[in-house]
């Protein structure tokens, strides 16, 4: 699996958005990457109800998740992996994959679920 795009920025608490295309080549839109209380955490697709609640749109077992996250983690790059020390999944010494902003597509009003 690899992220097809990424859009870095900050809204609230939303550091990125990313797709996931998936070694079958579905892509799954609306990930994002959220500062929580602990670090950051790859947060699922999700969509708001009429009483205003948001609910998961994408369900992934721990382990497929947990790859999930490494991908996405690496693929943000390493200022948010090692300047904060808060996420452990990337193995030590790896770089990430560089941010080709030429190839990846900007995201608009859209692409944002709320």
């Amino acid at each position: 699996m690899q992220i097809e795009r990424m859009n870095k920025g900050q809204w609230g608490k939303v550091r990125a958005f990313f797709d996931l295309r998936t070694e079958e080549g579905l892509v799954v839109k609306g990930f994002k990457i959220v500062e929580g209380t602990n670090g950051p955490f790859v947060g699922n697709p999700s969509q708001k109800n009429s009483a205003g609640e948001y609910h998961d749109t994408v369900f992934a077992d721990p382990e497929l998740k947990e790859q999930i996250t490494r991908v996405a983690m690496e693929a943000y790059g390493s200022d948010i992996v090692q300047g904060q020390g808060s996420y452990q999944g990337a193995p030590a010494g790896d770089s990430p994959p560089a941010f080709d902003a030429a190839q990846d597509k900007p995201f608009g009003d859209d692409d944002i679920p709320f």
